[in-house]
């Protein structure tokens, strides 16, 4: 039995946000909520609320113990980005881009 949750349009950019899910990925639950717990990356804390989450939905959905979980999959996606303008010399603009992501955290029972 699966359990899903994602984190939408989340404010960091998707490069930041998948060295923290390639340090959790195949991580059992609590492991990995304690490695990101001492993680110094903003990406971390959202990954934390995301495998949270994901361990309610399985607790609530299908009566899992939640010890027995592990993280199957953790990606993140691009989401759209915000494009914003840095005035320049000479009347030029250079384009700023804040990116938004989508983090997906799969758990599964072992």
């Amino acid at each position: 039995m699966e359990a899903v949750a994602k984190a939408k349009f989340v404010r960091i950019s998707p490069r930041k946000a998948r060295l923290v899910a390639d340090a959790v990925r195949g991580m059992k639950v609590g492991e990995a909520l304690n490695k990101l717990k001492f993680t110094p990356k903003k990406a971390a804390g959202l990954f934390s609320k995301v495998i949270s989450s994901a361990v309610a939905n399985a607790t609530n959905d299908s009566n899992v113990d939640a010890d027995n979980l592990y993280i199957k999959q953790a990606f993140v996606d691009g989401g759209p980005t915000l494009k914003r303008w840095r005035p320049r010399a000479m009347g030029r603009a250079y384009i700023i881009r804040k990116r938004t992501s989508h983090i997906t955290v799969v758990l599964d029972e072992r």
